[in-house]
Parts: structure tokens; sequence; C-alpha cells
């Protein structure tokens, strides 16, 4: 397993992730499956890896919860 994966799934991980190779059909099964996606100017669906991970979740959560000095957070 290479030590730094790519930001994006590669084209053969979006056709086993979602089973289709169209990418009309990719798109529409990566919706049915809430992933995030964005299409590229080629019309391809482009899934970053923390979309699956989850990663961009505990970004966002931190982001809400704003910072705060250590004094009042204690």
């Amino acid at each position: 397993m290479p030590e730094h994966l790519p930001l994006f799934l590669t084209d053969d991980e979006i056709v086993e992730l979602t089973g289709r190779k169209l990418r009309r059909l990719q798109i529409d099964q990566l919706r049915r499956m809430l992933v995030p996606f964005h299409v590229n100017a080629l019309g391809r669906p482009v899934v970053t890896r923390a979309a699956l991970t989850g990663a961009h979740s505990a970004r966002k959560e931190a982001a809400q919860q704003g910072w705060a000095p250590r004094v009042v957070s204690e």
C-alpha cells in the first residue's frame, strides 16, 4: 500500500465503488449513495478520498466549534 495516496479516487476506484462503467451511471449511483462529488470539465465524476473516509467531517466539525483560548476552554 502506498504511503501517500492521491487526493482523488482513480477512474478504476470509482468503477469499483459505483459498480458502473458509464460516467452517467456513475454519477447517478454516487447521488443515490449520497457520496459528495463534482463533475470535471471532461464530464467525469471526481470524488475525494476524504469524502469516503470522513476526514472532511472532522475538519468541518472543528471549524464549527471554533477556537477558544485554553484559559476559557478549561
